[in-house]
């Protein structure tokens, strides 16, 4: 496993394990030993069991082994108290105030905007006939994206797609290139907030740090640390996935044309409701979230049959519960019009994605505008010369090279 062969294709790895076993203990490359969960009933369990921390505190390594786990850098440049690092209370509170932010309504309004940065992306390389949907499409829309939202100025917005981009190059590779990314970012969260904060005095902006800054000067005991860490965690969680899925769902779309083409005649009519559970299959047939990010026991406990010791890591295996025959009919096939599709692409529990309605709303509005504009869409090259990111979280393509007819200007 994790060899760049099995990151090609994981899914009969997977397979074997879920029959074989269910709940299993393995060396990463990084020589941590987590437990691997791979059936979707004990995916679901662990996804949502209290016992289960996010909090690397809890991880029994030693603290060489804890640097080994979680974000490269988080730790060094202060960024730990995020989301995906607390429990509750203090994951209650900060999810409380965040959530605001990915309202229905709020998400709703974002939509022209969204419809915008993917109609300018896609102008930069209609007229050409062919194109990278990785490098030139599917990376910058969640960038501009998330920084719209966060209020991150549209003069700074480049710096953030260079740390991104670093942070992507380097997520299968050595470490310190995302840590030297992340610190960038966070020196550059804290000239921010800074400059928000004075800003607020004379105008009220309604951008999301803007909102953290102001639930903290109203007494909601909001640290700048966890300001800072809550607007990285949005901008690293909130791209990256939305990357992959646009990325691979292109890609799946591409090599099962029948499909494709009845989306396309869905959306053509003007059919929305294809396009809604197009997405939930995409998501769950090959997401953009391999495995769940890191938990910890807390307390001995038993798996599928597996006795874990407190301490010891856990890693929920999103990619194999979703292809689970016990859950899925035929789960090895890619049927857009699949309706009971309880899929755990974006998590389950507490720590539920709290980005998925505008990931959403971003890869509806990205597969529907290109296959509007760009109706030929087709792979450039060999299938089997694409190669997959490393890295033990997220599942993405480095590049998906494509060819069209040129659009007339």
């Amino acid at each position: 496993m994790f060899t760049w062969e099995f990151a090609a294709d994981p899914y009969p790895a997977y397979a074997w394990l879920r029959e074989h076993a269910p709940v299993h203990r393995t060396a990463l490359p990084s020589g941590v030993e987590a437990w691997l969960v791979t059936r979707y009933t004990e995916a679901r369990q662990a996804l949502a069991d209290a016992r289960l921390s996010k909090n690397p505190v809890h991880h029994s390594e030693s603290a060489h082994g804890k640097g080994k786990v979680g974000i490269p850098g988080e730790r060094s440049a202060n960024l730990m108290t995020h989301l995906l690092n607390i429990d509750p209370p203090d994951h209650t509170r900060l999810r409380r105030l965040v959530s605001k932010a990915f309202t229905p309504r709020r998400v709703a309004a974002f939509e022209p905007r969204v419809q915008e940065l993917t109609d300018r992306l896609i102008d930069r390389f209609a007229a050409k006939g062919s194109a990278d949907l990785i490098h030139e499409f599917a990376f910058p829309l969640p960038i501009y994206a998330i920084c719209d939202l966060l209020g991150v100025p549209a003069e700074d917005q480049d710096d953030f797609r260079d740390w991104a981009g670093m942070m992507i190059r380097h997520g299968g590779g050595p470490r310190g290139g995302v840590a030297r990314s992340v610190k960038k970012m966070r020196g550059y969260l804290a000239e921010l907030i800074h400059r928000k904060r004075d800003a607020l005095r004379e105008e009220g902006a309604d951008d999301l740090i803007s909102g953290l800054i102001r639930a903290s000067d109203h007494g909601e005991h909001l640290t700048e640390n966890e300001a800072a860490a809550m607007a990285f965690i949005l901008l690293f969680a909130g791209f990256e996935t939305t990357v992959n899925l646009i990325g691979n769902g292109t890609y799946a779309l591409l090599r099962h044309p029948a499909q494709r083409e009845l989306l396309q005649k869905s959306i053509a009519a003007g059919d929305t409701d294809l396009l809604g559970t197009a997405v939930e299959e995409l998501l769950r047939y090959d997401g953009p979230v391999e495995l769940a990010t890191w938990r910890f026991a807390t307390e001995d406990l038993t798996l599928g049959g597996a006795r874990i010791a407190e301490g010891d890591p856990v890693l929920v295996v999103l990619a194999a519960a979703d292809r689970d025959p016990s859950r899925f009919v035929e789960p090895d096939v890619l049927d857009l019009t699949r309706r009971d599709n309880q899929h755990l692409g974006y998590g389950h529990g507490i720590h539920y994605c709290l980005g998925a309605p505008l990931a959403r709303l971003e890869g509806q509005t990205a597969l529907a505008t290109l296959l509007t504009r760009l109706p030929d869409l087709r792979l450039a090259g060999d299938p089997d010369a694409l190669r997959w990111r490393g890295g033990l979280i997220m599942r993405g393509l480095r590049s998906l090279p494509v060819e069209f007819t040129p659009e007339r200007s």
